[in-house]
């Protein structure tokens, strides 16, 4: 819910048409107001928000819905599991070849 200075109510039509008038001068591509809940939780998750506390800042019953639904993965965080993914693996082998070889 969005109100005004004084504290009144702001419509939701009255919101997202000052909304789209802001994006489409902006010269942006378009993106619906909505569509920043999804950005929020990206960034959210990007910066090591623990996904409890995500569902919780949406107000999600389920943290499955806001997993499955509101979460996207940018390629920085991807490739960074990736690296970590692969420092494990290199370790492990590395540890297994000490082993075998003593």
């Amino acid at each position: 819910m969005f109100t005004t200075a004084t504290g009144a109510a702001l419509r939701p039509d009255y919101l997202t048409g000052r909304f789209r008038r802001l994006v489409a001068a902006s010269g942006l591509p378009p993106v619906r107001l909505h569509d920043l809940r999804h950005g929020a939780a990206t960034l959210a998750l990007a910066a090591h928000t623990d996904l409890k506390v995500v569902q919780a800042m949406l107000g999600h019953a389920s943290i499955v819905l806001t997993a499955d639904t509101y979460v996207s993965v940018l390629p920085k965080v991807a490739h960074k599991a990736a690296q970590e993914t692969a420092r494990l693996v290199l370790r492990a082998a590395s540890k297994l070849r000490r082993e075998l070889s003593t």
